[in-house]
C-alpha cells in the first residue's frame, strides 16, 4: 500500500476519476437506464486497467525537478482528465460529437459550468449526475493543488502574502516537496472530510427545503465546488425557492475566504473574522453594488412604479444573491434577478456581474478570477500612496503582513492583473477571428477565464448560447478555461528557463 503513495500525481488523479465512474453506473442501473450504466461501468473497468498498468510501470519513477513535475501534473490533469471523463459520456450520448463532449467535461472539471446541451431534456439524470460529480471533483482538485502544490511553490495568490517571487519556494518548502505523492495524500485526507461533509450537509438542507433529490445534490456540489452546475435553469424546483437560495447563499461564504475551510491554505487566523481582508472587501462590494443598483430606481430617469416594500425586498435579495454568486464565480442566478434588473432600469447591468467575476473569490478556495486578496493588495497600496502624497513622513503601520501585502504583494498582484487583462484581450481577439461578434466574444472571454460559465446567460441583453459556437471558438474557450483555472503565473513558472537548468 505504501508503494502506491509514490505514484505520479497524474496517475493518482486518473485512478480516482476512473473509480468515480462506478457511481453514475450504479445510479443508471437503479434508474433502469441499462445502456448508460454499461457505458460508465465498462469505461471504469477499462480505465482502471490502464491505471494499474501505468502504476506498475511508474511506481519507482522519481522526477529530477519536483516543482516542474508538480506543475506539469496539474496541467496534464486538465488536458487529459476531460478526455477520460468524456469517454462514458460519448458512449451514453451517441448523437453528439467528441468536441462537444470534451468541451462539456472540460467546462465541468475546470468548474466553469458552461454547457452545450439543452437543459434538462437532452440528457438523462445519470448524465446530469456525472456532470455535477466532475465539477465537484474539479473543485476538490483545485483546493488540493492549492494547499499541496501551489502554496509550497508560492503560487495561486500565496505570493501576495509572502512577498517572495512566484514559483520560487524556500529551502524548507523544497524539503517538504521531497515526497510529493505522500504530501498530496496527507492533505487530501484532511480536506476531503470537510469538503464532503459540507456538500452532504447542504444536500440534506436543500432536500428539507423541498428540492428534488438530483437537483438538491447538483446544487450542493455546484455550490461547494463553485461550478454552478445544475440539471436545469434556475432554482424553481421547490415550493419555496427563496429558502434554497438562502441556503446556497450561506455556503457561498466558503468561496470568499479560506479561513472557514480548515486544512486548506493557511491564513492569518489570529485576526478576528471581521478584520479578514477578503471578507471585508467582499462585504463592502455586496453592500454597495446591490444597494446602488436598486436605489437607481429612484435616482435614475426611471418611471416610478408602485410595487410595494415586498417587491423591493425581493429585488434587493435577487441582486444580492446573484452578485455573491458571480463574485465567487459560481454562476447561480436568483429568481429575483430579472426583478432587480427591472428596478435598476439598466439594460447593461450584466457589466457589473462581469466585473464581479473578474474580481473573483478568495485565495486558496475553488473560486476563480483575480481573487479578493490581490484586489485588496492593490487597494491597500493605492491608499498608502495617497497617504504619502498628503503626509510624506507618515508611517503606514498595520504590522509586518500588512506592509508586505501593500508592498511586494501589491507588485506581484499588479503583474497578475496585467497578465489577466492581456489574456482576456488575446482570447477576445481569437474569438473574433473565429467569427464571434465583439460583444459575445467579450462575454465569453470573461466567462471562460474567470470560470463563470453561467455568466453568459445574464451578462448581455440577449443570452449567449454556447451551443451556437463553432469548433474553433470552442477550442479557444477550452484553452481559456484551462488558463483561467491554472493561472498565468503558474504557466510562466512551468515554462520559465530557470527551471530548465535543474
Amino acid at each position: 500500500m505504501r508503494r502506491l503513495l509514490h505514484l505520479p500525481f497524474l496517475v493518482m488523479v486518473m485512478g480516482v476519476g476512473a473509480a468515480a465512474m462506478l457511481i453514475p453506473a450504479a445510479h443508471a442501473l437503479v434508474m433502469g437506464e441499462h445502456a448508460v450504466s454499461r457505458a460508465f461501468f465498462y469505461s471504469a473497468v477499462l480505465l482502471l486497467i490502464v491505471v494499474g498498468m501505468l502504476s506498475i510501470a511508474l511506481v519507482n519513477h522519481r522526477p529530477r525537478d519536483m516543482a516542474r513535475s508538480q506543475l506539469a501534473g496539474i496541467l496534464g490533469a486538465y488536458l487529459l482528465m476531460p478526455v477520460l471523463f468524456a469517454l462514458p459520456f460519448r458512449v451514453a450520448v451517441p448523437d453528439t460529437t467528441w468536441l462537444n463532449v470534451w468541451f462539456e467535461m472540460l467546462s465541468c472539471f475546470t468548474t466553469t459550468g458552461a454547457t452545450v446541451y439543452d437543459m434538462p431534456g437532452r440528457l438523462l439524470p445519470s448524465l446530469h449526475l456525472w456532470r455535477a460529480m466532475v465539477g465537484w471533483m474539479g473543485g476538490f482538485f483545485v483546493l488540493l493543488t492549492a494547499v499541496a502544490i501551489m502554496e509550497p511553490l508560492n503560487l495561486g495568490g500565496i505570493e501576495v502574502m509572502t512577498g517572495r517571487p512566484p514559483g520560487r519556494p524556500t529551502f524548507s518548502a523544497w524539503i517538504e516537496t521531497a515526497e510529493t505523492s505522500e504530501r498530496i495524500v496527507f492533505h487530501a485526507m484532511r480536506l476531503f472530510p470537510i469538503y464532503g461533509g459540507l456538500t452532504v450537509l447542504l444536500w440534506a438542507l436543500l432536500l428539507i427545503a423541498g428540492q428534488p433529490g438530483l437537483y438538491a445534490l447538483s446544487y450542493a456540489m455546484g455550490t461547494i465546488s463553485t461550478s454552478g452546475i445544475a440539471p436545469g435553469p434556475g432554482m424553481m424546483h421547490a415550493p419555496r425557492p427563496d429558502i434554497a437560495e438562502i441556503l446556497v447563499f450561506a455556503f457561498l461564504a466558503f468561496a470568499v475566504t479560506r479561513r472557514f475551510m480548515f486544512g486548506s491554505v493557511p491564513s492569518d487566523r489570529s485576526r478576528p473574522v471581521h478584520e479578514d481582508p477578503e471578507l471585508r472587501l467582499a462585504g463592502l462590494i455586496l453592500l454597495l453594488a446591490p444597494t446602488l443598483l436598486i436605489l437607481r430606481h429612484w435616482l435614475g430617469n426611471v418611471d416610478y412604479v408602485q410595487e410595494g416594500p415586498m417587491q423591493f425586498l425581493y429585488a434587493l435579495w435577487g441582486s444580492l444573491f446573484t452578485m455573491l454568486s458571480m463574485l465567487t464565480t459560481t454562476g447561480y442566478v436568483s429568481a429575483g434577478w430579472d426583478v432587480a434588473r427591472g428596478w435598476s432600469g439598466l439594460d447593461s447591468s450584466g457589466v457589473i456581474l462581469m466585473g464581479l467575476a473578474v474580481v473573483g473569490g478568495g485565495v486558496g478556495t475553488a473560486a476563480g478570477g483575480v481573487t479578493l486578496l490581490r484586489v485588496h493588495a492593490l487597494i491597500s497600496h493605492s491608499r498608502r500612496e495617497m497617504e504619502r502624497i498628503i503626509h510624506p513622513s507618515s508611517v503606514g503601520g498595520g504590522g509586518l503582513v500588512a506592509r508586505r501585502i501593500r508592498g511586494d504583494g501589491a507588485y506581484v498582484a499588479w503583474i497578475f492583473l496585467m497578465l489577466f487583462l492581456i489574456s482576456i484581450s488575446v482570447v477576445l481577439l481569437a474569438l473574433t477571428l473565429a467569427g464571434v461578434s465583439f460583444e459575445r466574444a467579450l462575454i465569453l472571454s470573461v466567462a471562460s477565464l474567470t470560470t463563470t460559465g453561467p455568466l453568459s446567460v445574464v451578462a448581455g441583453e440577449v443570452p449567449v448560447d454556447w451551443r451556437s459556437l463553432g469548433a474553433a471558438a470552442k477550442v479557444v474557450l477550452g484553452v481559456a478555461m484551462i488558463l483561467g483555472r491554472i493561472e498565468t503565473l503558474a504557466i510562466l513558472a512551468l515554462i520559465s528557463p530557470a527551471t530548465w537548468r535543474r
